[in-house]
């Protein structure tokens, strides 16, 4: 599928900028939750049914993810698979994080300090630097929420497997226009409401199975069963062996929603989404004097920019002082032209984004 086909399929009102903080569906995911609505509306749902809703997404994440489906759960938000990674850790390991870092990476590392866990946090730039021997894990952001800075996966993968160093990324802001290559890492976690384009309370999260025996699931229920339809009631304790152990009970409706999207976005391609979204992006840069970058979300320092997009219909959010700004694929060059024509007078420009090189 073209870009253009793709666009075909979104139906947005005026100049979106925003899917850094909630993406838009395409259409074949609301008619696809209409029709399920109205299944249960007339009590013909079946539960057994979405065991294969769920695993067509799976599939579909695998695909942009660069991995095999084997390796994914099913979670609802990206701390849960932060708060699995944790468990890999032990009192006297050392965790290096980013100290920029969106608060849902964060967290789930930093309350282990008191549990004799060393918790080092460092400058973004600077984190595949300070990986060395005395490093159990590092856990990052593929692409910062704040203003979009990348952090160099290929770097991060070599010096983590240099030093045998365990590693989390999150790749809730990066899924689906940021080469991924899941199998680099110990474990990934995607938000699925963003870049991926599905309801909230959907995501997913990979584990090598190497480690899976160190992580424990600690939100496991009946869905993490080898056999889910065996796992409702009673021990003993029979988890998948692949990555469906670390599955959530699904919200139904949010995985109805989820296929065509995932399905969308994968048949588009990872690569195509790249050039398309880091295009406009660069487009914008370049048009208001500041120097290109390699995300496809950008962070402006223009004094009133938010105010301003907002109230001429642009779409677009403040994060720590700045605007931001997110090009996704159903955006296009008139979402450029608007915003450049809307903050070419305003003060400026001192520009941070993409690079975390």
């Amino acid at each position: 599928m073209d870009v253009a086909e793709a666009q075909s399929l979104f139906r947005p009102d005026g100049y979106y900028l925003n899917s850094a903080t909630v993406g838009i569906p395409p259409t074949a995911s609301l008619d696809a939750m209409k029709r399920d609505m109205a299944d249960w509306a007339a009590g013909r749902l079946d539960p057994v049914g979405y065991d294969e809703v769920v695993h067509q997404a799976r599939r579909a994440f695998a695909r942009l993810a660069q991995t095999s489906a084997e390796r994914v759960g099913i979670i609802s938000q990206a701390s849960v698979a932060a708060g699995v990674a944790a468990t890999a850790l032990r009192p006297g390991d050392t965790v290096l994080l980013a100290e920029e870092d969106f608060t849902s990476v964060l967290f789930p590392f930093l309350q282990l300090e008191s549990h004799g866990v060393h918790v080092v946090t460092v400058p973004l730039e600077s984190i595949v630097d300070r990986i060395d021997d005395t490093t159990t894990m590092v856990a990052v952001s593929a692409a910062q929420s704040a203003d979009g800075r990348v952090t160099d996966l290929d770097a991060l993968a070599g010096a983590a497997d240099a030093h045998e160093v365990l590693t989390f990324v999150d790749a809730t802001q990066a899924a689906s226009w940021l080469p991924l290559g899941a199998d680099r890492f110990s474990i990934t976690v995607a938000g699925a409401y963003k870049w991926l384009c599905c309801p909230r309370g959907s995501g997913f999260m990979t584990v090598d199975p190497a480690i899976a025996d160190r992580v424990t699931p600690v939100a496991a229920g009946w869905y993490a069963g080898e056999d889910v339809w065996d796992s409702i009631y009673g021990p003993p304790l029979r988890l998948a062996e692949d990555g469906r152990r670390f599955d959530l009970s699904p919200a139904w409706l949010c995985w109805v929603g989820a296929v065509p999207a995932l399905d969308l976005l994968a048949d588009v391609g990872v690569a195509t989404i790249n050039a398309h979204n880091l295009g406009l992006a660069n487009q914008t840069l370049e048009a208001l004097g500041s120097e290109p970058s390699n995300s496809a979300i950008i962070s402006l320092d223009r004094p009133g920019a938010v105010d301003a997009l907002q109230s001429a219909g642009v779409a677009c959010a403040g994060r720590g002082g700045r605007t931001r700004l997110s090009f996704h694929l159903y955006n296009t060059e008139d979402d450029v032209d608007r915003v450049v024509d809307l903050l070419s007078n305003l003060p400026g420009p001192r520009q941070t984004s993409g690079s975390g090189r």
